[in-house]
């Protein structure tokens, strides 16, 4: 492996605004860039789509015409093969599975902070920067820390949670501590091509984001069949179209009638089961969750309180957080939370810190 050079940065170029400007501003700070883009999926459904998407034949164009602006060289990798089984095969699985995959968690850590880490240091750059909406510190000690990004509606540290100190010491979040209005002013200032480019809105290789019809149509392995919605009490409400279909608090599209909203509140893999209650029935007084991450696991106790995020455009909760013997940690909110949803992403945060997370294992009801 050659020499690292702490001149030298890496930025991963989704297409986007974003990722445009953290290679500018790194370029207008003096570090030499090299653009590499990931090509993670098959996409003729959206590849010539502009806007709203992300990783597209489309957005590759622009990540190249951005590129040549900057005068950077620009390298598209394949990816393909690595994201099928890393990030697409898991989305199925944990469907299938009854459970809530959160597939933009698993691309940062898995590819975009592993496998393009080490394309960055194979061409000699110390850093790899990305277009992420968070911030890098670093104490006395020499510790980084992972922030919340002064644009508290775009900040994206939820996704982050497993970056370790090792990875940090290696990462450039360039554009953290700007607006996204602001970063947009940079790239028309610069007369960036992507400058007013709609955002990405959607699960990156999921047509229209109906995960549903993807799992039935590119992942059939994956379909559930056709099995019962029930209540609490166990009545027969009517039928599901297999429970690939659901989340924990569903409540559109479910078709019964139930005397007042239905919520999916257990989906039941072995019985082919869906739970349905109303929204009382979706609350919970903590989770289990595991697979967890610390960015810096000696700065955490057991027994302290932290505001806890159980989904991405969750506001956050009070609670507070027991770390057990396996590793695990359960989860005692201060108030009672709703739609504790298994498979999702529960991140941990001291006032703007972000201190870790992991994988909703199931809610605690009682």
């Amino acid at each position: 492996m050659p020499v690292m050079s702490k001149n030298l940065a890496v930025v991963a170029m989704s297409g986007g605004v974003d990722s445009s400007v953290a290679a500018l501003l790194l370029k207008e700070q003096g570090l030499e860039v090299i653009g590499i883009s990931m090509k993670t999926h098959e996409t003729p459904h959206m590849d010539s789509r502009e806007g709203g998407t992300c990783c597209t034949a489309y957005d590759i164009n622009d990540a190249r015409r951005v590129c040549q602006q900057l005068d950077i060289p620009f390298y598209p990798i394949n990816f393909t093969e690595e994201f099928s089984e890393k990030v697409i095969d898991y989305f199925g699985k944990e469907y299938s599975q009854g459970r809530t995959p959160n597939p933009c968690v698993e691309c940062n850590s898995q590819l975009k902070f592993a496998a393009l880490l080490k394309k960055a240091r194979e061409l000699g750059a110390y850093y790899l920067a990305t277009g992420h909406y968070a911030v890098k510190t670093r104490d006395t000690l020499g510790k980084y820390h992972l922030m919340k990004a002064r644009d508290r509606e775009k900040d994206q540290s939820y996704f982050l949670y497993k970056l370790g100190q090792e990875q940090l010491e290696h990462v450039l979040f360039p554009i953290g501590k700007y607006t996204k209005e602001e970063v947009r002013e940079f790239a028309r200032s610069a007369d960036i091509k992507t400058a007013d480019k709609a955002e990405s809105q959607e699960i990156c290789f999921v047509p229209d984001n109906d995960y549903a019809s993807f799992i039935e149509n590119e992942l059939p392995v994956y379909k559930g069949t056709p099995g019962n919605f029930v209540s609490e009490s166990g009545d027969v409400l009517g039928q599901h179209r297999g429970v690939h279909a659901y989340t924990v608090g569903q409540r559109r599209g479910l078709g019964v009638a139930f005397g007042e909203r239905a919520y999916v509140k257990l989906i039941n893999v072995e019985k082919n089961e869906i739970v349905l209650s109303d929204k009382d029935g979706l609350v919970s007084k903590g989770l289990v969750a595991q697979k967890v991450s610390w960015v810096h696991r000696e700065f955490v106790t057991s027994g302290q309180m932290v505001e806890a995020k159980i989904r991405y455009r969750h506001k956050g909760a009070k609670a507070f957080v027991h770390i057990n013997p396996d590793d695990s940690v359960r989860l005692d909110f201060v108030e009672p939370e709703s739609s504790v949803s298994p498979g999702q992403a529960v991140v941990f945060y001291r006032n703007d810190e972000l201190l870790g997370g992991g994988t909703i294992e199931k809610p605690i009801v009682e």
